[in-house]
């Protein structure tokens, strides 16, 4: 639990750094498009308002999310979107106001959550932690496309850590998607943290291998950064090829960003 209700402060700064970008925009600013194909800012917060909200019904009342979960089945490819669209068009400051309850909702329900509980979702039931760290890696991610259309530079932090960990766990879901089989064995992954400490997954005798800026990782295993504009570094033909299919998210497989997009 300890752990749990660490997560849980992570995501809530997460949240409100991401508010300091968005909180003193005008209502003509919310619109403003943002590097992801036809999503303004408000579809970025509407999106995650929505992922927020579909997440609270997973906690609190499973019978109602099996509904939603036999609803989306059908258009798992266009069921998201279209929630957030939907929720994009209401009032910038009522989206706002929605976005800060139902997050705050989320963190109350999944901190009361029993040990050991597993919850329903879109994919293989996940615990509390796997939750709250996917909307810590969501909510980041997003937070870099809302950044870049605002010409923001943020600071990196180490919540960093918990989108690195999930990219890293992703890294076979990222061969599933591209129809391709990814390799026995496991990579070596040495990423220097904001603070100047280095995080590391894999064997340490690995052959192949990722280094670089714990922040460029992210950047491109989320996709919202094309590895040739990062500081990584590969070893082995596997690790370098994971880099240009890798992806932290669930779905089917991103367009990513363009070489030179924010140089």
């Amino acid at each position: 639990m300890a752990d749990l209700a660490a997560l849980l402060d992570d995501f809530a700064a997460e949240c409100a750094d991401l508010e300091t970008l968005v909180a003193p925009l005008t209502p003509a600013q919310w619109q403003t498009p943002t590097p992801a194909p036809r999503w303004d800012i408000a579809t970025q917060i509407a999106h995650l308002t929505w992922t927020d909200e579909v997440s609270l019904l997973a906690v609190t009342d499973g019978e109602t999310f099996a509904e939603l979960l036999a609803e989306a089945v059908p258009k798992m490819l266009t069921f998201v979107d279209e929630g957030a669209e939907e929720i994009a068009r209401i009032a910038p400051a009522e989206l706002l106001e929605r976005w800060r309850t139902g997050r705050a909702n989320l963190i109350a329900a999944l901190g009361a959550v029993p040990p050991g509980t597993k919850l329903p979702w879109f994919g293989p039931p996940m615990s509390p932690a796997s939750m709250v760290s996917a909307r810590i890696m969501e909510t980041w991610a997003h937070g870099q496309d809302v950044a870049d259309a605002l010409g923001a530079t943020r600071t990196p932090t180490a919540r960093l850590r918990t989108v690195a960990h999930i990219s890293v766990r992703a890294r076979n879901y990222a061969y599933l998607v591209n129809g391709e089989s990814g390799p026995a064995d496991e990579f070596r992954v040495e990423l220097s943290a904001p603070d100047g400490t280095l995080w590391t997954w894999g064997p340490e005798d690995a052959p192949q291998r990722i280094t670089g800026p714990a922040l460029d990782f992210c950047q491109v295993a989320t996709q919202r950064r094309h590895r040739a504009d990062t500081a990584l570094a590969t070893e082995g033909p596997d690790a370098d090829h994971w880099l240009t299919i890798a992806q932290a998210f669930a779905g089917p497989p991103g367009p990513g960003r363009q070489a030179g997009q924010f140089t």
